[in-house]
């Protein structure tokens, strides 16, 4: 059989005579519709004293060629019809028709020279309508044939190997997947129903699958042996995708997502055509994502030079990726580690070649005298400051490293664009920042107080606060999928800690948006929602990559680490928040220290610092910080009450409910 299906697939449709056979039937189906007109109707049409049959013939003569030039001389028969489109069949129409005109008026131009020819107009009419309407029911036969044929052939080798799966939603979505699915023989995935709560739907039949509601899923999908289900829901908003998630994660099955690809730093990539992928972790923040295209913040850095300092880092980078696209005048990357400097450096050349002017940099924040030179050569209009150290342990121990590089760093690259006239500061902070309780956090929140000091400046400078940065070097996130692909354990420092998260392009995004609107001093904040408990996170990781939580990976838990507290606080609790036209963010208007006062903040850091230099503890640096920071508190004593705070409460306790 299979072989039989093989032999007439390869005639028909695959062969060198695939044309002749098509404008054989072609032929037929003419003659067919041209015979049964006259036995039906040439009588009444040609009613005359001459031969009937004779002046019939001349006229099916003269159509026929009419129709079949018109077709050839839109090469018609040149297309191949198992991948044809709406146009192609339209072309039939055209053609036929005008084929049946012309046939009209050469019998008229006969008629009046030849005696007793007459003009079959209804003849002509009739059978070019009629064999218009057969031949594109011989055209849709044609795809069907080579469909079943071809599917057939595909699913002997295949049957066994498709993965049965429920759609979720039975809505235009998951119908074009459906038959996505249906006529791609090479697809993995057989689907055997949908799944719906729109009650008009359930018991119904879409694309011969039946719609089943979601109050029997457990009965649906052990009937089909159904291990993984695909979200197939246009629009769907941040509180059902965490619905479904709970819902089918609790039935054990694989969860899959019909959207558009992510890139590896968690980009959408819109536009795109859809694809079953795995939900990613960017999937799983249950919020809806920071979207800021806004053209016309866009077009503010249109003809600008900027730098951007850590630009090879994970936000400098995006953000590198961002302005890449808002053309430029100039675009200067400075980094002091090479690699990632390189990195960035080739893909944007690669993705816009010469029409991007793009300087790469190496150096560092800490040295002014090359700080000095990078601002003399470029006089960048713009500045982005995300060069940092930002690792929590890390800094606690190397606390002095901390102060030169982020808090000496920043005032250094304050400096050098107040002496070149830079229109724009923009420093990236973080929610650390807010009441810290490590050396990390606690040198943001100095850097703020270095650029909000300058309000009389002629920059303006600006800071930009978010949580947690999904994917970046250093996150959890990469740790997680580490110990996972090693086998675990999974390593968290307490259950109970939770988290702010941000995606790497949202976090650039509020950069890029801060940077067009920045004014004097403002601190720029995200509205990010719900906290994430890391416990959580780590198991929803676990159960991405296939695994079950403490059955085939284990989660400990190691303790808080120095400086580390259970929560962040949130950004959003200040009474002097203001709204801006983004519903997600606002500014906060701290009351500034006067730039006096910063200088002798920065003095007593300086000294801390130079009294350390023999030693490798951060005693003297952390006894400073407590001086220099009034916000800066234990993290002992945040912890000993992390469990009455708002932060702790607002996370929920229970999955939520389909």
């Amino acid at each position: 059989m299979k072989d039989s299906l093989k032999s007439i697939k390869k005639i028909i449709f695959d062969g060198k005579l695939r044309r002749l056979w098509i404008i054989l039937i072609d032929f037929c189906v003419f003659s067919l519709i041209n015979l049964f007109y006259y036995l039906l109707a040439g009588e009444a049409a040609y009613s005359t004293p001459v031969d009937n049959g004779v002046v019939y013939f001349y006229n099916s003569v003269i159509l026929i060629v009419c129709i079949f030039l018109c077709r050839f001389a839109v090469r018609m028969y040149k297309n191949i019809w198992r991948y044809t489109n709406t146009r192609a069949y339209f072309t039939i129409v055209l053609t036929d028709a005008a084929g049946g005109v012309a046939a009209v008026v050469i019998s008229r131009i006969i008629a009046c020279f030849v005696s007793g020819f007459y003009l079959g107009i209804w003849h002509s009419v009739t059978v070019a309508s009629l064999t218009a309407l057969l031949t594109l029911m011989s055209r849709f036969s044609y795809r069907l044939i080579y469909k079943y044929l071809h599917n057939s052939e595909k699913k002997s080798e295949t049957a066994n190997q498709k993965l049965p799966i429920a759609i979720i939603g039975a809505g235009q979505l998951g119908v074009y997947l459906a038959n996505e699915l249906a006529g791609s023989p090479n697809s993995k995935y057989d689907p055997k129903c949908f799944i719906d709560t729109d009650k008009t739907k359930i018991g119904n039949r879409i694309s011969g699958l039946r719609i089943y509601g979601e109050t029997d899923v457990k009965e649906t999908l052990n009937k089909y042996r159904i291990k993984e289900v695909v979200i197939a829901i246009s629009g769907v908003d941040s509180k059902r995708t965490e619905a479904l998630w709970s819902f089918y994660s609790a039935l054990g099955c694989k969860i899959k997502i019909y959207a558009t690809p992510l890139t590896e730093e968690g980009r959408d990539t819109a536009g795109q055509k859809r694809v079953i992928r795995d939900f990613s972790i960017e999937d799983l923040l249950f919020r809806k994502p920071l979207n800021i295209n806004n053209q016309a913040e866009f077009d503010f850095y249109r003809g600008k030079t900027v730098l951007v300092t850590g630009g090879g880092g994970s936000i400098g980078s995006e953000l590198c990726r961002q302005l890449a696209k808002c053309g430029l005048k100039k675009l200067v990357i400075f980094d002091i580690y090479e690699n990632n400097a390189y990195d960035i450096q080739q893909e944007l050349i690669r993705k816009y070649g010469t029409s991007l002017d793009l300087s790469v940099e190496i150096g560092s924040v800490r040295d002014p005298i090359r700080l000095d030179c990078i601002f003399k050569t470029y006089l960048p209009d713009i500045v982005f400051h995300a060069a940092a150290h930002k690792h929590v342990p890390l800094m606690e121990h190397s606390g002095c490293e901390a102060i030169k590089n982020n808090v000496i760093g920043t005032y250094n690259t304050a400096n050098c664009a107040e002496k070149y006239k830079v229109k724009k500061f923009i420093l990236v902070s973080t929610d650390k920042a807010v009441n810290p309780t490590n050396i990390m956090g606690a040198s943001k929140r100095l850097c703020e107080m270095v650029i909000q000091c300058r309000a009389d400046s002629e920059t303006n400078f600006a800071a930009v606060r978010f949580g947690n940065v999904l994917g970046s070097n250093g996150s959890v996130i990469p740790l997680f999928k580490r110990q996972i692909l090693s086998g675990g354990p999974v390593t968290i420092t307490d259950k109970r800690i939770i988290r702010y998260f941000m995606t790497i392009p949202e976090a650039s995004q509020l950069v890029i948006q801060a940077g067009a609107k920045a004014e004097k001093g403002e601190l720029f904040v995200l509205d990010m929602g719900q906290p994430v408990r890391i416990y959580d996170l780590a198991v929803n990781m676990i159960k991405l990559m296939g695994y079950e939580p403490d059955v085939d990976i284990k989660i400990e838990e190691v303790g808080l680490r120095p400086g580390e507290k259970l929560f962040e606080e949130l950004l959003m609790k200040s009474e002097d928040l203001q709204k801006t036209d983004n519903d997600m963010i606002f500014i906060e208007r701290d009351a500034p220290y006067t730039r006096e006062q910063v200088e002798e903040k920065l003095s007593i850091l300086r000294r801390a610092v130079d009294d350390s230099r023999d030693t490798v503890d951060s005693t003297l640096v952390k006894l400073a910080i407590k001086k220099v920071v009034p916000t800066f508190i234990d993290p002992e004593e945040v912890n000993k009450t992390a469990d009455e705070s708002e932060e702790m409460k607002n996370v929920k306790k229970e999955p939520v409910t389909v």
